[in-house]
Formats: C-alpha cells, sequence, structure tokens
C-alpha cells in the first residue's frame, strides 16, 4: 500500500541568526526589490521598443541602462503639489500604504535551502529571511493591504476621475484575490504546508506546474490583474480615466505608486517561481547531471533567472495585447475564473483524498476523467438550450419591434439589443438617373453626347 505522508515544516532554523546578520538580510531583501524593478523598468522599455521597431532608451549610461535611475531623480526633483480640496493626511500617507505592503512579501520568500548551506562572514545561515507555517496566508494578507492605499489615493484626491479608477482597481482586486486563493489552496493540498520553504520542498520530485497545470494559469491571470498591469490595467485606463486613482499625485508620491507597481510584479513572479517553478531549484537538464547545481550559492541563480523570465512574460503580455473593456475584466474575474478554480480545486481534493485511501492511480484518473468529461457534457446540452432559447427569444423581439429611429432625440444613437435600424433609401446609380435640363423634357441629343 501506498501511503502518502503530509510535509512537515522544519522551521528550527529560522531564528537562530544573530541581529545584524537578520538585518543584513532585510537589506539585502530591500536592494534585490529596488534594483530588479531599476532593472525591470528598462528592459521593459527596450523590449517593448524591440517589438515595436523603434530604439527606445538610449542616452543615459551604457546602451541606456541608467534611464530608470534618471526618471527617478527626475521624480524626486520635481515639484510636489497638493490639491487643494485633497484631505492632506491621507493625499500624503496614501502612496505610502501603497507601498510598504509591497516590499513585505519578500520576507518569506526562499533564495535557497533552508538549511545552513552559505557562510555569511564567518556564520552559517539559510538563505531565507524567515518563514511561517502559514507564510502564503501572510503574503494574501499583505497583498491584501495594498488596495487600501490605492482607494485611499483616489478618495483623499476630492476628484471624480481618482475616485473611479480607485473603486476600479479595489472590484478588480478583490475580483481576482478570490481565484488566486484558490490557486493556493490547490498547492496548500499537495504540498501539506503553507510554509514556502515546505513547499518548495515538496517539488524535490516534479514542480508543481506539472501537477497543477491549471491552478497556474489561473495564478498567471490573476498575478495580472492584481498588479493592474496591461491587458487589465483599467484603473490607469488613460482614454477613460485620464491617469487613473494617481492623476492628482506629483514629484515622490507619483514615484511611490510607480514602485509599489513594479515592486508588486517582482513579488507575484517570485511567489509564482515559489509554488509552482520549483523555487530556487534548478531546471531539469541541469539538475540531472550537475549533483552541485543546488547547492551553495547557486541556487539564488537558478530563483533570479526564473523571475526574470516571469516578468518578461509580464513586459510581452503589455506589447502584444490590448486593453479589455472593464465589463469584460470583471465578467473573467466573476464568470470564468472563480468557477474554474474552484471546480479544479475540488477535483484536487479528490485525487489527495482517493491518495490517501490507498486507491491506484489508474483508477483515479477514470474518476477524475469521467467526472470532467460528464460535467462538459452537461455544460454543452446547457449551453445548446440556452442558444436556442436566446435566438428564438431574439427572432421574437425582432418581429413584435418597430423599426428604431437614431435621430428621434436630435442626435444619432446606436440601436439597443433588439432594435434595427430603418431601411435608408439609397440613391439610384448614375446610369438610371434621368437628365434634367431646362426649357423641356427632351433629353435625346443630351444622351446622344453623353
Amino acid at each position: 500500500m501506498n501511503t502518502v505522508q503530509l510535509a512537515a515544516e522544519d522551521l528550527s532554523l529560522f531564528g537562530r541568526d544573530v541581529w545584524w546578520l537578520v538585518l543584513l538580510k532585510a537589506v539585502f531583501c530591500f536592494a534585490f526589490l529596488m534594483v530588479t524593478v531599476l532593472f525591470s523598468i528598462v528592459w521593459e522599455r527596450k523590449v517593448v521598443a524591440w517589438m515595436q521597431l523603434r530604439i527606445g532608451p538610449n542616452r543615459h549610461g551604457p546602451w541606456g541602462m541608467l534611464q530608470s535611475l534618471a526618471d527617478g531623480v527626475k521624480l524626486m526633483l520635481k515639484e510636489d503639489l497638493i490639491v487643494k480640496r485633497a484631505d492632506k493626511v491621507i493625499y500624503v500617507l496614501a502612496p505610502i500604504i501603497a507601498a510598504i505592503p509591497a516590499f513585505m512579501a519578500i520576507a518569506v520568500i526562499p533564495f535557497g535551502p533552508p538549511d545552513d548551506e552559505v557562510s555569511i562572514f564567518g556564520q552559517r545561515t539559510t538563505m531565507q529571511l524567515t518563514d511561517l507555517p502559514i507564510a502564503m496566508l501572510y503574503i494574501l494578507a499583505v497583498a491584501s493591504v495594498g488596495i487600501y492605499g490605492i482607494v485611499l489615493a483616489g478618495w483623499s484626491s476630492g476628484s471624480t476621475y481618482p475616485l473611479l479608477g480607485g473603486l476600479r482597481s479595489c472590484a478588480q482586486m478583490i475580483s481576482y484575490e478570490i481565484a488566486m486563493g484558490a490557486a493556493f489552496a490547490s498547492v496548500f493540498l499537495y504540498s501539506g504546508s503553507m510554509s514556502t520553504s515546505a513547499i518548495v520542498e515538496a517539488q524535490e520530485d516534479r514542480w508543481f506546474i506539472v501537477l497543477l497545470p491549471v491552478s497556474f494559469i489561473i495564478y498567471v491571470v490573476t498575478m495580472v490583474g492584481e498588479t493592474n498591469r496591461a491587458p487589465f490595467d483599467m484603473p490607469e485606463s488613460e482614454g477613460d480615466l485620464v491617469g487613473g486613482f494617481n492623476t492628482e499625485y506629483s514629484s515622490i508620491k507619483f514615484a511611490l505608486f510607480m514602485l509599489a507597481e513594479y515592486v508588486n510584479m517582482v513579488t507575484v513572479s517570485a511567489v509564482s517561481v515559489t509554488l509552482f517553478l520549483g523555487g530556487w531549484r534548478a531546471p531539469y537538464p541541469i539538475s540531472s547531471f550537475w549533483e552541485g547545481a543546488n547547492h551553495g550559492w547557486w541556487p539564488m541563480l537558478w530563483f533570479v533567472l526564473k523571475v526574470q523570465l516571469l516578468l518578461f512574460f509580464f513586459i510581452w503580455l503589455r506589447g502584444t495585447l490590448p486593453r479589455v473593456r472593464y465589463d469584460q475584466l470583471m465578467k473573467l474575474g466573476w464568470k470564468v475564473l472563480i468557477p474554474v478554480s474552484v471546480v479544479w480545486l475540488m477535483l484536487v481534493a479528490t485525487v489527495r483524498a482517493l491518495r490517501n485511501e490507498a486507491y491506484d492511480f489508474s483508477e483515479i484518473v477514470l474518476y477524475v476523467g469521467g467526472a470532467v468529461v460528464a460535467i462538459l457534457l452537461l455544460s454543452f446540452v446547457a449551453d445548446v438550450f440556452r442558444d436556442k432559447r436566446e435566438k428564438a427569444a431574439a427572432a421574437e423581439a425582432v418581429h413584435d419591434t418597430e423599426p428604431f429611429d437614431p435621430l428621434a432625440g436630435g442626435f444619432p444613437v446606436p440601436p439597443k439589443p433588439g432594435q434595427h435600424l430603418a431601411p435608408v433609401p439609397r440613391r439610384r446609380s448614375r446610369t438610371e438617373r434621368e437628365l434634367i435640363v431646362s426649357g423641356g423634357t427632351n433629353t435625346d441629343s443630351d444622351r446622344e453626347e453623353a
């Protein structure tokens, strides 16, 4: 009989570091995020320029690599304005509330094995600031706090469009966090732990992107929506809301919002690497023939490369897809991602329960496959009948409604569903028109000349 044992959190190695080593690790986490953000901004502008056949930044530093640093200095030196109608205290605190939680999640992300593998100034330590038995719940909680900064920024500005942008962002983040939490729950079921180091240890044989592909796809979509990035950048849609929640901000406060967005990109990419891409573990071809690939300082290299790969995915999306409408965004979150994530979570829980009862894997695949096929068939039949009813109702509405006059209100308006424009009289072709001349109706001579 095959028995499945849940991973146990061994967090005894954490909390033993001396104070200066803890401080050094905290500074490293902050520096890692800042340097990655500076690089990501330049990389994004370079890659999008390459996709659009442009040059991109090429003035500041070699190959324009210091462009983001120059932008940061410029923003800090610009005049700092405060809107007259703003609530000054909340107006100033909002960018800080948005930026600080973005930095906090990196504290529980492992950059290497949870053993004393590396030595820093003679002190053996783990390559992680700290870990918790509920580390993933801590990440979800910290990510949720950042919403308040955006909502308060829109409200405290005392302007209509920033308020609309803040409300859009709040609704968007809440919608996508539900599906994100369900994707996390699937990982918890397979790893048997909420500790980030234990989740990476559970991926020693196979990464969870192989075992839980649907959870990975759901998380990738939700992390794009969570960070307000294109094509889901509704809170900052220039055509609708001028600039969104940060319209009334300038100088360093505007820079904090921009910093929070890019730090969130790095954080969600690091979480994705930890949960689904093996964390700090080397990719399969390398780990198969090189035993030391997952020891020493090498795991940090694999972790950084995976994070950069996901950051490139963010940039690729921005350069490829157009912005969706807000109703499409909310429909995707509530009507697609949440139902799919809940159904997938139920299937994962069923498989784990059957494995714990020592069922054969082929039987599990048979049961789960049969349930999925039955659900798909039922949904297909329901869609067929629903389409028939909708077509019949539309045909009945077309038959009963009168022709729609688009100029009835004095200016042209488009027809609503079920309304149809009246037929427009067309001009006859040139050959069918009669020539009209003064002095009589005989046009034979004119036709002969033509």
